[in-house]
């Protein structure tokens, strides 16, 4: 697999972890994202999903395996999708906090106004950054639209992503907790 479509979709998976967690659950969270680069839905997913169909039968398992240990799915929902399972701690529920997939990354959130909220991120490595909006439905789920800009291959890239979370289970299993994020 291509490191730029690894670095893609690590940072959409962060930015889909960008809910606060001041109306979320503890637990385990289920987030899916369908996301369009430069105005093509997924071609760099469907381009990753077709580089690993081409695998070799072990190496596409090793793969699959080790995306499956962090809860990454890609391609379950079709050609641009990523799925995520993200564990929530009680404390980042009672700081509102959100957990954070990339180190080099600040993220920012706005006080909450009824059901929404505005969040947005930098991150230096690779330099990106985005803004988008979240919708609480209620404590088990949420939707979210973010904006993103980076750079793949040396060419900058603006990203659209639509993402859905819903709450699983209080146990979030073999799901660890990822690092929080730097201020």
């Amino acid at each position: 697999m291509k490191p730029q479509y690894v670095v893609v979709a690590t940072m959409l998976i962060a930015a889909s972890f960008c809910a606060s967690a001041q109306t979320m659950k503890p637990g385990l969270w289920e987030i899916n994202n369908k996301m369009q680069v430069d105005g093509k839905m997924g071609q760099d997913m469907a381009k990753m999903q077709q580089e690993m169909a081409n695998m070799p039968p072990e190496q596409r398992k090793m793969m699959q395996d080790m995306m499956a240990k962090q809860g990454v799915t890609v391609g379950n929902d079709g050609p641009g999708t990523i799925g995520a399972k993200v564990c929530m701690t009680k404390e980042m529920v009672e700081r509102n906090e959100f957990p954070s997939q990339k180190d080099g990354c600040k993220q920012m959130a706005s006080p909450r106004s009824g059901k929404t909220m505005k969040i947005s991120f930098t991150c230096t490595n690779p330099p990106s950054s985005g803004e988008g909006q979240i919708t609480f439905v209620n404590p088990e789920a949420y939707t979210m639209n973010m904006t993103m800009n980076t750079v793949a291959e040396g060419k900058p890239q603006k990203v659209n992503m639509d993402a859905a979370g819903k709450w699983l289970s209080a146990d979030c299993g073999a799901i660890k907790p990822r690092g929080m994020p730097q201020k």
